[in-house]
């Protein structure tokens, strides 16, 4: 479910705690990002820079982009909401807009009743066309301390990766829509999902337990940035680490493994939402 705005942003309240003395690399939210509704910042004992996204019934959280990409390997850490998140919806992608035919590449984090499992769900939109969910129940506390998500996106493959485990890859063909003619900015929010985000909308959002926070931290884009049209891309040095990335056997094995254990949905097993045939991909994988 692609996010076309955060909900309720009805104001911008950003605080900024310095609790540490940093240099400028640390501080990669007003460098990087443009803060939109209720986002704080902190730093922890080590210097490193902590953003929170602040989700209450006046206001959700989000910071997104100054810098739009084509192609680029894109992680963070996050540490998701405590307790009872339930309607909740935390999320980090990329996105070309919200125009009609719009691209994007989804990492979503769906609220959970508390002692439930938090469920990962992973989209990819090409041409305004998305429906292409992988959803996995995360196999730790996302909560209890920070984790590494990571986007790895080139001319090949879309790579999805939890810390150190490959959990999907969306490949290119070459006849099928792929994400890779529109550059896009780098987004994160906490929203009100009540709607769709908890056992498809069921359990809403208990407002006696916000305000709802998450944390980032560790933001990373070693990526390509647009020149204009019909200008060659500039990248660093050293993108063959992720230009040409695609999953070697022991990574297709994670992906087995994510698949077999954690898999809540898979697009390419729901009949129902595709009564006239899967789609092309889904028999070619």
């Amino acid at each position: 479910m692609a996010r076309r705005a955060v909900p309720l942003l009805a104001s911008l309240a950003v605080s900024v705690s310095l609790l540490a003395a940093v240099s400028s690399a640390d501080s990669w939210l007003y460098e990087k990002f443009t803060p939109d509704g209720n986002v704080r910042v902190n730093y922890d004992a080590s210097g490193q820079q902590v953003t929170s996204l602040v989700l209450d019934q006046q206001s959700g959280g989000a910071f997104i982009s100054k810098q739009k990409y084509l192609y680029g390997e894109f992680s963070i850490q996050m540490k998701l909401i405590r307790g009872n998140s339930a309607g909740t919806v935390t999320s980090f992608y990329l996105t070309s807009g919200d125009e009609p035919g719009h691209d994007e590449i989804d990492m979503e984090f769906m609220g959970n009743s508390s002692g439930d499992p938090v469920v990962l769900n992973t989209n990819v939109w090409a041409g305004g066309d998305g429906k292409k969910e992988h959803q996995f129940y995360l196999w730790f506390d996302p909560a209890a301390d920070f984790h590494k998500y990571t986007i790895i996106w080139n001319d090949k493959n879309i790579i999805f990766k939890v810390d150190d485990l490959f959990i999907r890859s969306f490949k290119r063909y070459a006849d099928l829509p792929y994400p890779g003619g529109k550059p896009m900015s780098v987004h994160a929010t906490l929203w009100d999902g009540s709607y769709w985000a908890t056992l498809q909308g069921e359990v809403k959002v208990d407002w006696s337990n916000a305000p709802f926070v998450v944390s980032y931290r560790g933001y990373s884009a070693d990526a390509c940035t647009p020149n204009g049209d019909g200008r060659p891309l500039s990248c660093p040095a050293g993108t063959d680490r992720w230009m040409n990335r695609q999953l070697n056997d022991a990574e297709w094995g994670t992906v087995a493994w994510a698949k077999q254990n954690y898999m809540h949905y898979n697009y390419c097993e729901d009949g129902w939402r595709f009564p006239q045939g899967f789609p092309a991909e889904c028999s070619r994988n």
